[in-house]
């Protein structure tokens, strides 16, 4: 079950409540027993790997192969092939 903050609209006491899912979200001050309000806190992000930063080395999947390369490369493998037999 999730944690959930509150917060009192009285004495702006803060504390934390396990509901479920579905459940109401209503909640009463535990010291006080006015009404309180549900927080919300932005969720923290890890990233992990590499590839998040500009300054990260990756390889870029949008760019097309050279055909200078890949013909010189697939020939020049062909010929070694060919002759160590």
């Amino acid at each position: 079950m999730p944690i959930y903050e509150y917060e009192c609209e009285r004495c702006s006491l803060r504390f934390e409540l396990k509901r479920r899912f579905g459940e109401d979200g209503k909640a009463s001050c535990p010291r006080c027993q006015s009404k309180a309000h549900r927080l919300f806190s932005p969720v923290p992000i890890i990233f992990k790997g590499s590839g998040f930063y500009v300054t990260d080395s990756r390889k870029d999947h949008n760019r097309q192969p050279d055909k200078d390369k890949v013909g010189k490369d697939d020939g020049s493998e062909k010929q070694d092939t060919a002759s160590s037999e």
